[in-house]
């Protein structure tokens, strides 16, 4: 492909799916299309193809293999690509020179600029080798230079430069995106911990009062109780990725329950409706369980004999709906916009760190339409709904 054309192209480049543009640039060559439109969807596509290694970060096996389709937009007879430390891949004719990529990119890290070399420092002198020139272009996040694309070639003419420059800051962008995706893995962990720290330790000692009463009156009981109670603590402190199965979510709800019950014996009336459609759907791990813990508290802080809690999760074609629902005290409408709001002395109160927890989480993941709706008034109990999609890109439970 020539320069000038993968400059065009690429600094307009929107990533597409590979899969996406394979259909694109299929149905335009069953149609018929001229070569500018065919030059087009065949950029596209090598982009496309060169996307997910980078997506993983600044690595040797990610360079490895996106380095021949970033070959194939420069159309250079050899391309490099390197960290701040090493290189990563040599790619094409001439790998001999590999042994030198390294000392000809050191001032581009060093400096952040770009650097053209010409056969004084680059070439070797056998007749049948391609490599006398070099384009070296740093690779940046963040303001940062992290790494080096170097294009290698018999000529570093102006088209190839812009090209050379083009394709890095694309390569770049691959890059942010990738510590964007790992800034936001790591920020999901610490919700995850921040949930994990909000189990009380007043519900741990209360269960653990209740199995030690059992021990006497009804040992079986408490050897179930105590298992009930090691199922609970295993999937809530256990590691885990960052999503699981509604199924998974619910029995560890259910361990829960079990626990309450044989603390609060009939005052609390749990319901649960559970459409068996959607018990395989991908959830958030722990987006569910502090929404229940909450109705569980907001269900029993009245002075009515039973606290009554309804969990309900149907099937609504491409989603999936959830509903935790008491007839508690319910919440001030304000105040519960404050939490979700992200105030922090709304969120210092018990069962606002989860709420807000969940809520961001939701919308992080599905989108600011998936957060939660919460129906509350003073008096009237509270229901939180949940809408989840049954399918979507980047979300499986492991």
């Amino acid at each position: 492909m020539e320069p000038l054309v993968a400059v065009l192209l690429i600094s307009v480049l929107i990533v597409i799916p590979a899969a996406v543009v394979w259909r694109m640039w299929r149905g335009r060559r069953e149609l018929g299309g001229g070569p500018a439109e065919r030059a087009t969807f065949e950029t596209l596509h090598t982009a496309s193809l060169a996307a997910p290694p980078l997506r993983a970060g600044l690595s040797q096996a990610g360079a490895e293999k996106a380095a021949r389709h970033l070959r194939q937009l420069l159309g250079s007879p050899a391309l490099a690509i390197t960290d701040r430390e090493r290189l990563l891949v040599y790619d094409g004719a001439g790998d001999h020179h590999s042994r030198d990529v390294f000392s000809h990119a050191a001032r581009t890290l060093e400096q952040g600029r770009t650097q053209v070399l010409g056969p004084d420092t680059v070439a070797c002198g056998r007749t049948d080798c391609p490599t006398e020139f070099a384009v070296v272009v740093p690779l940046t996040t963040d303001g940062r230079v992290v790494g080096s694309l170097a294009a290698y070639g018999t000529h570093a003419s102006a088209a190839l430069v812009r090209a050379a420059e083009e394709v890095a800051g694309w390569v770049s962008g691959q890059l942010e995106l990738a510590e964007l995706d790992r800034s936001r893995t790591l920020l999901i962990e610490a919700e995850v911990r921040a949930l994990r720290a909000q189990i009380s330790p007043h519900f741990i000692y209360n269960s653990l009062t209740t199995i030690a009463s059992f021990t006497r009156t009804d040992p079986e009981r408490a050897r179930e109780l105590l298992l009930e109670f090691a199922d609970f603590t295993r999937y809530s402190f256990g590691r885990h990725g960052e999503f699981t199965t509604l199924a998974e979510e619910l029995r560890s709800i259910d361990h829960y329950l079990t626990l309450e019950r044989a603390r609060f014996g009939d005052r609390l009336q749990v319901t649960l409706r559970i459409a068996p459609e959607v018990l395989g759907v991908a959830v958030p791990f722990l987006c569910l369980q502090p929404l229940v813990e909450n109705a569980v508290r907001h269900g029993l802080e009245t002075d009515a004999v039973t606290g009554r809690v309804t969990i309900l999760a149907e099937d609504a074609g491409a989603e999936c709906r959830i509903s935790v629902e008491d007839d508690g005290l319910g919440m001030d409408p304000g105040r519960l916009a404050r939490i979700l709001a992200g105030d922090l002395a709304e969120r210092s109160e018990q069962g606002g760190v989860g709420l807000l927890n969940v809520d961001e989480r939701l919308r992080q993941v599905y989108g600011h339409e998936y957060g939660l709706v919460v129906e509350t008034a003073l008096g009237a109990g509270t229901k939180v709904c949940v809408r989840l999609p049954k399918y979507h890109p980047n979300v499986s439970a492991r």
